[in-house]
């Protein structure tokens, strides 16, 4: 990252780059999906913002910021882009609170930033399911949440499950459940995981009905401190678990269960991603950003975040 890029510190700079990254063959109506640019005028003008322009077919001004999740943000857009990047070169994450303190911008306006960012790294839905033939995908579950000690005090909430499939040399996806049990691990195998695998789990008593459901399932026995047996292991799902909780303890210390999928989706995506720059990251980051919006609060709830698709 090169911190004395114009495009982190000019805003005009920053949208014309983001301009490039979302529109490479010239700008795109958010509101009709029009892309003739005989039917597209920039408007220029002293009364006129830079940067927005005007579709003939629905007449309509846009910018490149509109039907994003950086839609009717007051903050600068140089400062999204660095603060982008950010989130997606950190490792195990960046606390809103260091994003106020480095942007210089408020604290609540940090959060919700961030929250965005993650919106924008989440896949809204899952075309097919991981792994098939020949392939091997791992499965492992986690506990987030405060220490047994501190919930003597009534004010710390149980762990929460979060379970992992990871398929080597691939990709992870990660999901938040109520409880680890047959059922609920069963629907979510179905759903996300090809039959033609070859499933790979701990000795956990739920996993062997489950696994006579794929091509072929093998265990590892971590009651009797077994962790390798050839390629039989599960250390791939247990390293993503280990960088999930770095994040959780060193950088965030607490997250809600209303928000555990945000993060999720946030440490999903950068080991997906793990394989290009921290700056291709980042610029995928942008590319997802396109047809989301994220709303700070619902009008008839108490929840704090509200997803549009």
């Amino acid at each position: 990252m090169n911190i004395t890029d114009p495009i982190y510190s000019d805003e005009n700079k920053a949208r014309e780059h983001l301009e490039s990254i979302q529109w490479p063959n010239g700008p795109i109506c958010p509101h009709c999906g029009n892309v003739d640019p005989t039917r597209i005028t920039k408007l220029e003008g002293k009364s006129t913002r830079p940067g927005v322009y005007k579709c003939k077919e629905c007449r309509k001004p846009f910018s490149v910021t509109v039907g994003s999740v950086m839609e009717r943000s007051h903050i600068p857009l140089n400062k999204w882009l660095l603060a982008m990047h950010l989130m997606n070169a950190s490792k195990k994450g960046m606390s809103a609170h260091q994003l106020h303190r480095t942007l210089d911008i408020g604290y609540q306006s940090a959060w919700f930033m961030c929250h965005r960012i993650r919106e924008a790294m989440r896949i809204k839905k899952f075309d097919t399911p991981l792994g098939g033939k020949f392939k091997t995908v791992e499965v492992d579950e986690t506990y987030i949440g405060g220490k047994a000690t501190n919930r003597k005090s009534r004010k710390v909430k149980p762990k929460r499950a979060v379970v992992a499939l990871v398929q080597r040399d691939g990709d992870v996806r990660s999901f938040p459940i109520k409880a680890v049990n047959s059922r609920t691990m069963g629907a979510l195998l179905r759903k996300q995981v090809s039959k033609k695998v070859h499933l790979m789990t701990d000795d956990s008593n739920i996993y062997p009905k489950l696994g006579k459901k794929f091509n072929r399932h093998s265990t590892v026995n971590h009651s009797i401190e077994e962790y390798v047996r050839g390629d039989v292991y599960t250390n791939t799902v247990e390293n993503y678990f280990s960088i999930l909780k770095r994040g959780v303890i060193g950088t965030f210390h607490h997250i809600s269960n209303q928000h555990l999928p945000m993060y999720l989706a946030e440490f999903d995506f950068r080991y997906n991603a793990r394989g290009v720059s921290d700056t291709e990251r980042t610029e995928k980051a942008i590319r997802g950003a396109v047809g989301k919006r994220l709303l700070y609060r619902q009008p008839d709830t108490e929840k704090v975040v509200q997803t549009q698709s």
